[in-house]
């Protein structure tokens, strides 16, 4: 035959190592202990708001009997619990009963003019619950002081930066390409007749630039700088070539001095 399940009997409580099963006899429960505290609400139409939601009313049709009978029940618990903060919430209750007083009563024959009159309570709520939807928002910003805290840390007196001069590879050269003529693009316009631009023109041009700025005590020049925008696609390719061309050559040097930085360009050392 099968045997019968039974049920083991789970402890009250584990004190000192001893399990308690029964719960003792003269054990003093204070009134106040399970008291349960409801949501706490930052005003009338907060608590009107979550009414409405909970709810699953629609806004803009909002039944106000059930409404106003569950708003009463939470100012009565308020009454009981915080009398200093029930002022403006029976405020509300006020204008909840004026609303429900003036549907209850009966519709003329001829339509009337005025307006429902739920219509400024549901604008109000409406307003609210915008105002409160982009502060909830905001909050989840990160804040100074509360998510994240700014360090400040002193440099020694005899602080250098280390500047480094790393060699640069054809694709860091691309990659830079890229940026100069992303920019000529912006920048670009309409060519009826096509210039005819010389390689060996560009790369007298550039000698002639470095060479300057090694005179005036500027070893380098930026690599962009390199470039004249105004001349559109055209020129920007025929200065790259011509920047291979010479480093090729061992005419100029293209370094990095810092990681991630400007590319340089300066005569051979």
């Amino acid at each position: 035959m099968p045997r019968e399940m039974v049920q083991q009997v789970l402890p009250l409580a584990l004190i000192r190592g001893e399990v308690v099963v029964n719960k003792p006899k003269d054990l003093f429960i204070p009134p106040d202990a399970l008291e349960v505290i409801l949501e706490s609400f930052e005003g009338p139409l907060d608590l009107l708001l979550y009414l409405i939601r909970k709810q699953k009313f629609d806004i803009l049709d909002m039944p106000i009997a059930p409404i106003t009978t569950q708003y009463m029940q939470y100012i009565e618990l308020m009454k009981e619990i915080k009398m200093e903060l029930a002022a403006e919430y029976l405020v509300m209750a006020a204008i909840l009963m004026e609303i429900k007083s003036r549907l209850l009563l009966p519709k003329q024959a001829v339509v009337d003019e005025d307006e429902d009159p739920r219509a400024e309570l549901v604008r109000r709520l409406q307003e609210y619950e915008v105002i409160k939807s982009a502060a909830q928002q905001l909050d989840q910003i990160p804040r100074l002081e509360r998510d994240f805290f700014q360090g400040n840390v002193e440099l020694s007196e005899d602080f250098q930066a280390a500047v480094f001069q790393a060699d640069v590879d054809l694709s860091e050269l691309v990659s830079a390409l890229q940026g100069v003529l992303k920019r000529t693009k912006a920048l670009e316009h309409h060519h009826i007749e096509k210039e005819s631009l010389s390689t060996r023109e560009r790369m007298s041009s550039i000698l002639a630039q470095l060479k300057c700025a090694a005179e005036n005590s500027s070893a380098f020049v930026e690599f962009s700088a390199l470039f004249t925008v105004a001349e559109g696609r055209q020129g920007v390719v025929v200065t790259f070539l011509a920047i291979l061309e010479l480093i090729k050559e061992s005419l100029i040097e293209c370094v990095q001095t810092t990681i991630f930085g400007q590319l340089r360009v300066r005569l051979p050392v």
